[in-house]
């Protein structure tokens, strides 16, 4: 666990807030905790009760990464939280159960529609992601439909199972490298590195050697 505690320092390139957001029961919360926690036990988990959030350093293309990942509730809405939760995102993990058809509609009716309300940061990457698919002989939203919908939104798009972790480390990847993609985005995840650092600076004794 040595390198969770270097999540405080500043040795990282960049720093990413990515939101999870989606219908209640979807699996937002187990999609975190499988990409964050390197065990393959789920345990049950109770629903997210306003907001939560975890983070992860990753290596990417070279780049360290510190990713800030929210997760939301589903039900209870806080008008205040909503705000501040969409503030500064670069990254958006729409999340839907394929065995759940409200879900999937969901996704337009009310997710959509609350990023493009609240999010600040409008060059923000977005990902659908269609969870859940180790339960294949329960689908009730094809393959197609889930890329025919991210298509229409310009979202990036992925199935994937927190319960088998397929494609959930992909998710996040993949969400990752586009949002380096956008220099504006870059910027902005790099400003809060250099603040960060401004702030360490006078706590951390400067080692000799390289530092690369």
């Amino acid at each position: 666990m040595g390198s969770g505690s270097k999540v405080g320092n500043s040795n990282y390139d960049y720093s990413f807030k990515i939101l999870l957001t989606g219908d209640s029961g979807v699996g937002k919360s187990s999609l975190l905790l499988s990409f964050i926690s390197n065990s393959n036990s789920l345990y049950d988990l109770s629903p997210t009760i306003g907001v939560d959030f975890k983070m992860k350093l990753i290596t990417i293309s070279g780049k360290r990464l510190k990713l800030t990942i929210w997760d939301t509730a589903g039900q209870e809405r806080f008008g205040t939280v909503i705000s501040s939760y969409y503030r500064g995102a670069h990254g958006i993990i729409l999340v839907y159960d394929v065995t759940r058809r409200e879900t999937f509609t969901n996704v337009v009716e009310i997710w959509a529609k609350e990023v493009d309300l609240y999010s600040t940061n409008h060059d923000c990457i977005k990902i659908l992601v269609g969870n859940k698919v180790d339960k294949e002989s329960e689908r009730a939203v094809t393959k197609e439909e889930g890329m025919a919908l991210a298509k229409e939104h310009r979202c990036l798009f992925l199935e994937c199972s927190a319960k088998t972790r397929e494609n959930v480390q992909q998710c996040f990847n993949d969400l990752t490298l586009k949002i380096l993609e956008v220099p504006s985005l870059r910027e902005k995840g790099s400003v809060v590195v250099k603040r960060q650092k401004q702030k360490h600076l006078y706590e951390t004794p400067q080692s000799g050697g390289c530092c690369s």
